[in-house]
C-alpha cells in the first residue's frame, strides 16, 4: 500500500443496461410492448454488441478495469439504448410518432434510472449515476428528480439540448425551466450538460459527420449563454452546473466575450447593445464571468496537454478531469499516461483539485472512504511528475486526443 498516490474520481464515464436487462426496471403495463418492440429491435452500435460492450453493464468487470486504470470512483452518463428509444439517449433524437410512442420512450428513460440506480448500488460510494428527464414533461421531470435522489443518483440531472425542430422552449426561457432548476437547486443536484446532446440530427451526406464533429461544442455551450441570460443562475444561486465533454479552453474566451457584451449592454447608453440588453442586464448584478466561478465547472474528458495552461482563468477548482470509460475515445487503460501528459507541470494541489476534490465536492463522493482504495491502486504521484514523452504510449492509444502527438510511431 502506498499512501503517497492520487485519488482519481473520473467525471465522465458512461454506462446502461444491455437491451434486455431494463425489462424488469419497466412497469408491468410496458414489458409486453417492451417483448414485441425487443425482438425486432437491431442495435446500430458495434461497440454494443461486440466483445466489449458488456464493459457498460457487467460491474465486476467495469470495476476491475477502472481500478486497473488507477481510478477509484466514477460519475456516469447514459451510453445503451433504454427501451424504446431508436438510438442513445445521449444525443438528438427523431421526434416521436405519436403521444403513444411519446410516453413509451419517458417509460424507458425512467427504466434506464433505476437500472443505473440498482448498477450504482452495487459499489456504494464509488458510482454516481446520472438520472435522464423528459423536457417536454417538466411537472413529470421533477417528480423523477425527487425519486432520483430518493434513490442514490448522486450524479444528479442530465441536462438534454433542445437543438432546432424538437419543439421545445429555448433553455433561456426561465417560465418553463424553473420548476427544473428550483428542484435541483433543492436538492443538491447537479446539472449535466454533456457534449452532442445539443447537436442538430447528422443525415446522409459524407459532409453531415465532419461538420456534426466541428460544431458539437459549440452547439453545447450555448447553454451556459441561455442559463446566464435566463436568469437562471442568478435566481438559483446555489444551483451547481457542469459542463462535460465539451474541452476546457474554451471557457476564458467565451467568459471575456460575454463579459465584454454584458458591460455594453450595461454602459454603452445609445448603443444597439444598451437598447436590446438593458431590460435583461437590469435583472443580473455579476459578469458572466462571476456566475461562472460561483457555480460552473467543466468535465474535463481526456483533457489535452495544450488546455492545460488556461486552468487558472478556468478555475482549477472548476475542472474536473474524466476518462469517457469505455468510449472509443476514452484514454483507458492509459489513464495514469493520460495524466502525466497533462499534469505533469502542474503544482500537487492543483492535480488533486482537478483529479478528485472537486468532483467529491460537486457529487458527494467521501474521500475518506475512497483514501484506503486510492492508496493502492492510484497513480503515483512521483510517477505523475514525470512529463509523457513521445512514443510512451502505443499508437492505439491515438484514437483519445488527449495523446495526440505523442503516441508511438508504427
Amino acid at each position: 500500500m502506498d499512501a503517497d498516490r492520487y485519488t482519481v474520481i473520473s467525471a465522465d464515464c458512461h454506462a446502461g443496461a444491455e437491451l434486455h436487462e431494463y425489462r424488469p426496471f419497466l412497469e408491468q403495463k410496458y414489458r409486453s410492448e417492451f417483448d414485441a418492440w425487443v425482438d425486432t429491435y437491431e442495435i446500430p452500435y458495434e461497440d454494443l454488441t461486440g466483445p466489449d460492450g458488456p464493459r457498460n453493464w457487467d460491474s465486476d468487470r467495469r470495476l476491475f478495469d477502472m481500478e486497473a486504470d488507477g481510478i477509484v470512483a466514477e460519475v456516469i452518463f447514459p451510453n445503451t439504448i433504454p427501451p424504446f428509444y431508436p438510438k442513445s439517449s445521449l444525443t438528438y433524437q427523431p421526434p416521436p410518432l405519436n403521444a403513444g410512442e411519446s410516453e413509451r420512450r419517458w417509460a424507458g428513460l425512467q427504466a434506464h434510472n433505476r437500472w443505473l440506480a440498482d448498477f450504482c448500488g452495487r459499489t456504494p460510494g464509488r458510482r454516481a449515476g446520472i438520472c435522464q428527464i423528459n423536457l417536454h414533461d417538466i411537472e413529470a421531470s421533477v417528480q423523477e428528480i425527487r425519486w432520483a435522489k430518493s434513490a442514490g443518483l448522486t450524479g444528479g440531472v442530465l441536462l438534454p439540448g433542445v437543438p432546432p425542430g424538437v419543439g421545445l422552449p429555448e433553455l433561456y426561457d426561465i417560465n418553463y425551466y424553473s420548476p427544473l432548476w428550483e428542484v435541483c437547486q433543492e436538492l443538491g443536484m447537479p446539472v449535466n450538460h454533456h457534449g452532442g446532446g445539443a447537436s442538430p440530427p447528422m443525415t446522409d451526406e459524407d459532409e453531415s459527420p465532419v461538420i456534426f464533429l466541428l460544431e458539437i461544442t459549440w452547439w453545447s455551450h450555448r447553454a451556459l449563454v441561455h442559463l446566464i441570460v435566463s436568469g437562471a443562475l442568478e435566481r438559483y444561486p446555489e444551483l451547481k452546473c457542469v459542463f462535460t465533454e465539451q474541452g476546457t479552453e474554451w471557457v476564458p474566451g467565451e467568459l471575456t466575450r460575454l463579459d465584454y457584451f454584458f458591460h455594453r449592454m450595461r454602459t454603452a447608453v445609445g448603443s444597439q447593445e444598451h437598447i436590446w440588453g438593458l431590460p435583461v442586464m437590469s435583472k443580473l448584478p455579476l459578469q458572466p464571468s462571476e456566475y461562472w466561478a460561483r457555480q460552473c465547472y467543466t468535465g474535463s474528458s481526456f483533457i489535452r496537454p495544450h488546455e492545460v495552461p488556461s486552468r487558472h482563468k478556468v478555475g482549477v477548482d472548476s475542472i474536473m478531469w474524466g476518462s469517457d470509460y469505455p468510449h472509443k475515445e476514452s484514454c483507458f487503460p492509459y489513464s495514469t499516461e493520460a495524466i502525466r501528459a497533462a499534469f505533469a507541470d502542474c503544482e500537487r494541489s492543483e492535480i488533486e483539485q482537478m483529479l478528485g476534490l472537486t468532483a467529491a465536492d460537486v457529487y458527494g463522493f467521501d474521500l475518506k472512504k475512497l483514501a484506503p482504495i486510492a492508496a493502492k491502486i492510484g497513480p503515483k504521484v512521483n510517477d505523475v511528475a514525470i512529463a509523457l514523452p513521445k512514443g510512451g504510449v502505443p499508437k492505439e492509444a491515438e484514437r483519445c486526443p488527449a495523446f495526440v502527438g505523442l503516441a508511438a510511431d508504427e
